[in-house]
């Protein structure tokens, strides 16, 4: 900071970062890059609101929804559920390649971004409750945002998503067995299925430890492991899945995604492994964005549109 201006990098929903120049005195924001300008200035992008609904308890959770660019409200589009890793942190005016919302809306999808329990920015009860409830009320928020969306006149009911990574990859799995046939379809990367194998697997024993509420062997057993595990209830999955990992990934091994796609192939239930041997938790190759777009979109587009 020099004279009271802050240099920093800034972003949004619709654009990457960019250096800007902030007055401390007046808030007053000066976009000092523009790096990709000619290229948006061709593109349209949908826009963003921000929305409050009333959880089942009667708290207030806060949404993103984004729609798809020239939307029409007379007409009805297919909702994704967009479920956020972590557990723990914001989920605000973010930039992705590879979960990015304006791609999303542009393939004519409603987004639904939850700031369900458990994100930040909305007090330190708020962003702590989640620890060793991860199928408690968190899950819930986002049943009761995408149960408001399904109201809307423009929302098709019968024509919803979820999909997320790492514990976003988790919420879904953990969906598919509660979700009592509200979504058609599912796409999860990287998400834990069994809990308790997943804990003897990963590299980072400190998270676990501290957000599971102990260890599986621990008596009485957190219900991290039992309860709260998306295995637990894997006789309920009826909902077409792809599911995405990296072979490199030590966080949430490749043996969860493996162990989830084998589940639904026995269960019957329409399923796909999308396994890149080059990956790690994340996607890092820009080809291997290239392929999980094109296969992200073409599940969803085979089961919602």
């Amino acid at each position: 900071m020099r004279n009271g201006v802050l240099v920093a990098s800034i972003m949004s929903i619709k654009r990457p970062a960019e250096a800007a120049a902030i007055n401390t005195a007046t808030g007053e924001i000066k976009i000092i890059t523009d790096i990709n300008h000619q290229i948006y200035e061709s593109i349209k992008m949908g826009e963003t609101e921000e929305r409050y609904i009333k959880t089942k308890d009667g708290k207030d959770l806060q949404m993103w929804i984004i729609y798809p660019p020239d939307f029409d409200p007379s007409k009805k589009y297919p909702a994704l559920l967009y479920c956020k890793g972590g557990p723990q942190g914001s989920l605000g005016q973010g930039w992705s390649y590879r979960w990015n919302y304006e791609i999303m809306a542009a393939n004519g999808y409603i987004v639904v971004a939850v700031n369900r329990r458990g994100n930040s920015g909305f007090g330190s009860y708020w962003r702590e409750q989640i620890s060793g409830d991860y199928g408690g009320k968190n899950m819930q928020d986002y049943l009761d945002a995408i149960d408001a969306m399904a109201k809307e006149p423009f929302v098709d009911k019968d024509r919803l998503g979820a999909v997320g990574a790492s514990y976003g990859g988790y919420s879904v799995f953990y969906l598919a067995g509660i979700h009592n046939k509200r979504f058609k379809a599912f796409v999860s990367h990287a998400g834990v299925f069994d809990v308790t194998a997943e804990y003897y697997s990963t590299e980072e024993l400190w998270y676990p430890n501290k957000d599971y509420g102990g260890k599986p062997w621990d008596k009485p057993q957190p219900p991290a492991y039992n309860k709260f595990s998306p295995v637990t209830n894997v006789d309920k999955w009826d909902t077409p899945i792809l599911i995405i990992t990296g072979m490199n990934d030590f966080r949430i091994p490749y043996t969860q995604s493996m162990e989830a796609f084998q589940a639904a192939q026995l269960r019957g239930v329409p399923s796909k492994l999308l396994l890149f041997e080059n990956e790690n938790h994340w996607v890092t190759k820009p080809q291997n964005s290239v392929i999980w777009q094109k296969e992200f979109f073409s599940w969803l587009d085979t089961y919602l549109k």
